[in-house]
Formats: C-alpha cells, sequence, structure tokens
C-alpha cells in the first residue's frame, strides 16, 4: 500500500491554500464497525452510525480488506441489482472484476476504480478473477454509494473504467503529502472521474509528522476516513487512527496531520477525502435500491422480480473470468443460480448482498 506512487513527488504540482482560508472544525469521529461482505469478505462499515443529511450525497462506503487472502479464500458478490445511484470500486491492492448486463467490465487491479452508474436499473456481479481465487494474495479496496437526484434516477445505466496511470498526482505544499485526485477538482487540477452528481474524491498518504492543508469547495461537505496509520485532524487536532470516519463542518480547507510516530506496518497516514454538493432531496433506501419515496423503492423490487431490471449476459469463458453464481439466465432462487423466471427470488435474496438495511430507511 498504496498502489500509485510518484517516484519523485518533489516534481508534482504543489497544492496551494489561500492565507485567508478557514479551517474547517470537526463535527464527529465514528469508528467503523467490521462486518462481512457478499460470500464473505471482510468489510468496515464506514458510514455507520452518522446523519444521513451529513453524508449527502453520499449513501454507502465500506472499505473492503486489507486482507491477505490464501488460496481459496478469494470472495466477491454475486450477481445483483441496483437502481437510483452510482457505485464507485477503487482498488488500492489486488485484483477485482466487474461485470454488468448494460455491457460494462473488466479488470481492475491496484489505483484503478471502476465507476458504475445504476440510474434506471442495472444488474451486476463483482468478483475475484478465477487464478485469484487458485492463488490467494492481498486484497484493499473501497466501495462508494453516490446518490443521484430525482431528475437522474431514471438515467440510462452507464460505465466509466478509470485507470491508475489517469489519476491526477499531486503534492501538499512542503512536500510530505502525495495527493492522488480520483474524480472533482482539486486546486484545478481535475481527476479523471465523469461524476453526475458534483463531487471530489481523493486518495492521500501523509508522511509521519507532515501536515496536508487541502483546500476544499465551501459548497461541499468534507468526510475523510483513515485507512491506515493514525494522526489528527482540524486545527484542534483531535486524534484518529485507522477505521475512523471525520465529518468536518462548514470552511474553505480540510487540515490533517500525521502523528510522529507511525506503526511498522503502517508507515504513513493513508486517507479516503471525499465530498460534494448536498442534493437536499428527500431518501428511501433499502437493499440495493436509492430512491425518493417509499413507493419507488417498492416498485424497484417489484421491476427486478418482473425481470425489467434486465437479465444476466451470458459470459465467454475464453475471455473472462467463469462465475460461481450463474450466468444467461434470470435472476432467480438462489440469486442467480441458474433458476429463470418462474420462480422470482425473494427480497432476502437481494437485501443481504451488501449488508444493507433490510427495511426502508427514509431521510
Amino acid at each position: 500500500m498504496p498502489a500509485v506512487t510518484a517516484k519523485d513527488i518533489t516534481v508534482l504540482p504543489r497544492v496551494n491554500v489561500s492565507a485567508n482560508a478557514i479551517a474547517r472544525g470537526v463535527r464527529s469521529i465514528t469508528t467503523a464497525p467490521q462486518g462481512f461482505e457478499g460470500e464473505g469478505f471482510p468489510v468496515r462499515r464506514a458510514f455507520a452510525g452518522v446523519d444521513m443529511a451529513q453524508l449527502d450525497p453520499f449513501i454507502h462506503l465500506d472499505q473492503m480488506g486489507e486482507v491477505e487472502y490464501a488460496p481459496g479464500e478469494p470472495k466477491g458478490t454475486p450477481w445483483h441489482p441496483h437502481r437510483g445511484f452510482e457505485t464507485v470500486t477503487y482498488i488500492i491492492d489486488g485484483i477485482f472484476d466487474h461485470w454488468d448486463n448494460n455491457g460494462g467490465g473488466g479488470t481492475i487491479t491496484n489505483g484503478d476504480t471502476q465507476w458504475m452508474t445504476a440510474g434506471a436499473g442495472i444488474l451486476h456481479i463483482e468478483t475475484p478473477p478465477e487464478h485469484l481465487v487458485m492463488s490467494g494474495g492481498l486484497f484493499h479496496g473501497f466501495q462508494l454509494w453516490v446518490n443521484l437526484p430525482a431528475a437522474k434516477k431514471w438515467s440510462p445505466p452507464a460505465y466509466q473504467d478509470l485507470r491508475a496511470k489517469d489519476v491526477a498526482l499531486l503534492s501538499s505544499h512542503d512536500g510530505g503529502a502525495l495527493i492522488r485526485v480520483i474524480a472533482g477538482e482539486v486546486d484545478g487540477h481535475k481527476g479523471p472521474g465523469s461524476t453526475q452528481t458534483p463531487i471530489t474524491l481523493v486518495h492521500a498518504t501523509v508522511a509521519a509528522g507532515a501536515e496536508l492543508r487541502l483546500p476544499w469547495r465551501k459548497d461541499y461537505n468534507a468526510l475523510v476516513y483513515t485507512l491506515a496509520g493514525n494522526g489528527y485532524v482540524g486545527d484542534e487536532r483531535r486524534p484518529v487512527r485507522m477505521g475512523q470516519l471525520t465529518v468536518f463542518a462548514e470552511g474553505d480547507m480540510i487540515v490533517v496531520r500525521a502523528a510522529d510516530v507511525q506503526e511498522s506496518r503502517s508507515p504513513e497516514l493513508e486517507l479516503f477525502i471525499l465530498g460534494g454538493e448536498p442534493i437536499r432531496e428527500p431518501i428511501a433506501f433499502m437493499g440495493p435500491f436509492v430512491m425518493n419515496t417509499k413507493r419507488e423503492v417498492l416498485q424497484a423490487f417489484e421491476d427486478f422480480q418482473r425481470g425489467l431490471l434486465g437479465t444476466i449476459p451470458v459470459i465467454d469463458k475464453s475471455a473472462r473470468p467463469v462465475n460461481r453464481s450463474g450466468e444467461g439466465s434470470k435472476l432467480g432462487n438462489g440469486l442467480g443460480n441458474g433458476v429463470s423466471g418462474s420462480n422470482p427470488p425473494a427480497a432476502e435474496e437481494i437485501l443481504g448482498v451488501h449488508n444493507t438495511p433490510r427495511e426502508i430507511i427514509e431521510g
């Protein structure tokens, strides 16, 4: 960790902060509970316990791993549906495959990102390739759900393949931090991701004892998840450690400092920094669907069970990994086990895929 580095950080563009910039205060710090995702890979639920109004426009964030799999252990998710938002999968270490019934998909590895717009509805699968299942290996990444405003929830599905080489690399003012801009803009430097909802995503590495003062749009919220190491947030220097999410208040910049002494396994402070323009619309969220009303969520389940979100595509096994969850059929009992439309799946079969709410949450 991390996958994307710079041979010489001193030659990178420096991020500058106005002398009049106001540091954002710390609103809250929460610790992510640990659980398991899909077929059983370990995750930390970064947004657990945080008011959804403070997260807007984000819905869900999982840190997947870091885990060293033995042969036969790598896990994924089975085929499942989404509607009403976007999924962003960022891989720091390891390999992951994505396929969907809109024709999007491919393999991402160290530093790559897959960006899927579910829009009106899509089916997809996320799984390690077969060779990784056989060999085992290191896996570490994030999945983020970005809400869509009502006007875009019914947009056509889309897919973006963002490669590590395209990420914008910047340096902090003193050269003590490497800043990777995945999407959005930092100090005039744009990342490769095209966003339906105005947001910025950054992965930053801060050297022990260094301070990152990052300019941040005043109309965006600001969230910083500590994925490794320990340090301090805000000018008030509140301590944070791995697995904690900081929600910042209003201001012009984010301030984070790495502790002078780090653990040997995490010699630097690693941060996933995100923020966006709040949508400020009603939310109804249950399982794999994020809509504006309870009726729309129930309609999504009905549409899925009727096959209106599509069918699982037949995958060319000579070019793509074999999936263990069924191909070329409608999702049936067992969530894609090859049973077609006569026995539509129960809600329980898709509610458990991302360990998301099993009852409708409205906000």
